[in-house]
């Protein structure tokens, strides 16, 4: 049996929030500054609920009448008595496999008619183009439970004037939020965002329309397992889940393509009501019982799909070439040099036959300096075991992208399915080697890689969960190795709030490589770039660090 025991933290009922401004969160850039919301007296484990969101406050959701049909004939019919203070489920990732046709008739109903929702999503869509950006545009809502803010600057300019209230959730933990909650499990334990500002409860909330915080985050309840510590997340169900699909039948079976199911089938089962848009309405039996991918149990009502699929962020490639390389065609420029020196000796981290996943970026490029007949399979965050180069611009398919959200295209063999199936391969330890970007990582193998209190501030995504397995998962980090400002991104100690403590096993930068110790908390210097001498590497590297006596040239 494995070992259990229970780390009893000092909570309280009642948080003592500081009147923190942004330039607070501003000033703590290069400081050990963070702190958790100030607590009074400790009490007992139990005795009050430990989940980042509040208790909830379910709005009356509709009658759903079983022996009638689940055919609507418009969207708007179909959310027209939906009620103010709702927690609506939204599904896709981006704009792949938003029910964009629904949340169109939701923003119809106006703020006078429909206000005050909770929207859970993984982001909330594109600013100005689609999505939930439309209702949040409209101030129908007033609180977001999301992994990532991405490029919606105006969402994030309503969540530091106090407009919005964001709840930041790693988007593993998300997932199994909403997929408990389908499953009638109020809670359980994740490796996700232990020794992070998720666990203390202090990322930001709310503010004020001044600039200061006057909402925190909940802390964690923590138990260790087997010497390692987890955080126990409570189920996140919905009053209304709205979702797209390919196809549906009139019983409400329901077909996903590619990467539209991300979100759709689990976010379908946690809700009170399950609305789905469907691009093809066909009778009962025209769908293969193998083909289904949520059954009708789980859907309520069927409208329709009016509006078309969008890509969020288009990628192509010419014929015979890469997406990847096209820049390399002209002369390449100094950082370009740098950032393909860093890719390739990260491609020598993907074995033949690894499964891996590749962060934004730098990481994206070592495939392409793979040797010829090597493949890896790579794995994409929102649903992709498999995926491939940029596809040409005749073979644009909206339902088939990557975690940022770019249009990818899909290797033979691969496989597609939804975001709670993604993270169990990644917290599972199923992934061989992941490859992130960096901010800052220590000697002891911390990284932050998320956000810069005052300047970014965008969500961790999948990150806390890529590194959430350290010990079967091996984690890279292919950095520059200063920032833009001439800052060292190899540090004794993180200053930037982390997102996984002692994780980092191997440091590629455009100097050197570091090989950690995560055990002891020391850092090696094993390989050095042509050109470039220690001393060099010392002056740019604000940790301690030995030398390897068999030191070697980055190739």
């Amino acid at each position: 049996m494995a070992s259990v025991s229970r780390t009893i933290r000092q909570t309280a009922a009642v948080l003592v929030l500081p009147t923190t401004s942004r330039s607070y969160w501003s000033s703590t850039h290069g400081h050990r500054g963070f702190r958790p919301p100030q607590v009074t007296k400790p009490i007992a484990i139990g005795s009050r609920n430990f989940s980042q969101t509040r208790n909830w406050r379910s709005a009356p959701v509709p009658e759903v009448d079983r022996a009638g049909s689940k055919l609507f004939e418009t969207a708007d019919d179909a959310v027209a008595d939906i009620k103010s203070g709702s927690v609506i489920l939204s599904a896709g990732f981006g704009l792949c496999g938003v029910a964009s046709t629904l949340i169109a008739a939701l923003r119809r109903r106006g703020p006078e008619s429909l206000h005050s929702l909770t929207a859970v999503s993984n982001n909330a869509g594109a600013e100005g183009r689609g999505g939930l950006a439309f209702l949040t545009e409209s101030g129908q809502v007033d609180r977001m439970i999301m992994s990532y803010l991405g490029a919606n600057k105006k969402l994030e300019r309503q969540y530091l004037t106090g407009e919005i209230a964001v709840e930041l959730c790693p988007q593993g933990t998300l997932a199994e939020r909403i997929r408990a909650a389908g499953s009638g499990i109020p809670a359980f334990f994740t490796p996700t965002g232990g020794h992070t500002l998720v666990q203390e409860g202090a990322i930001p909330v709310r503010f004020d329309a001044d600039g200061n915080v006057v909402e925190y985050g909940k802390p964690r309840e923590t138990r260790i397992f087997n010497g390692k510590p987890y955080l126990m997340e409570t189920a996140l169900p919905g009053d209304v889940a709205i979702l797209r699909a390919w196809k549906v039948d009139t019983a409400g079976n329901c077909v996903f393509r590619y990467t539209t199911k991300s979100f759709g089938p689990l976010m379908a089962k946690a809700a009170k009501l399950a609305i789905v848009e469907a691009e093809n309405i066909v009778d009962v039996g025209e769908i293969d019982p193998n083909d289904v991918n949520l059954p009708g149990i789980y859907i309520d009502r069927i409208v329709p799909a009016t509006e078309k699929s969008q890509v969020e962020i288009l990628k192509t490639r010419s014929e015979g070439g890469s997406g990847k390389d096209a820049k390399a065609a002209a002369k390449p420029s100094d950082a370009l040099v740098r950032r393909n020196r860093i890719a390739k000796r990260a491609a020598k981290e993907l074995k033949h036959g690894f499964y891996v996943n590749l962060g934004v970026g730098i990481p994206t490029l070592a495939p392409s300096f793979l040797p010829p007949g090597e493949q890896v399979w790579i794995q994409s965050e929102n649903g992709i075991l498999g995926m491939g180069d940029y596809p040409l611009p005749e073979d644009v398919d909206p339902d088939i992208v990557n975690a940022g959200k770019e249009s990818v295209t899909l290797v033979a063999g691969a496989a597609t399915f939804d975001s709670s199936e993604s993270f169990s391969m990644i917290r599972g330890g199923h992934v061989d080697v992941s490859i992130l970007g960096a901010l800052q990582v220590s000697a002891a193998g911390d990284l932050a890689n998320f956000m810069i209190p005052g300047k970014v501030f965008k969500g961790m995504g999948g990150a806390m969960d890529l590194v959430s397995n350290p010990e079967s998962t091996k984690i890279v980090v292919a950095t520059e190795h200063v920032a833009k400002d001439g800052s060292a991104k190899v540090v004794q100690s993180c200053a930037l709030p982390l997102t996984g403590a002692r994780v980092v096993s191997t440091i590629i930068t455009d100097l050197c490589v570091f090989q950690v110790d995560r055990k002891r908390g020391t850092l090696t210097l094993t390989e050095i770039a042509p050109g470039v001498s220690v001393d060099e590497v010392k002056s740019k590297t604000d940790a301690a660090f030995s030398v390897a006596e068999d030191l070697q040239t980055m190739e």
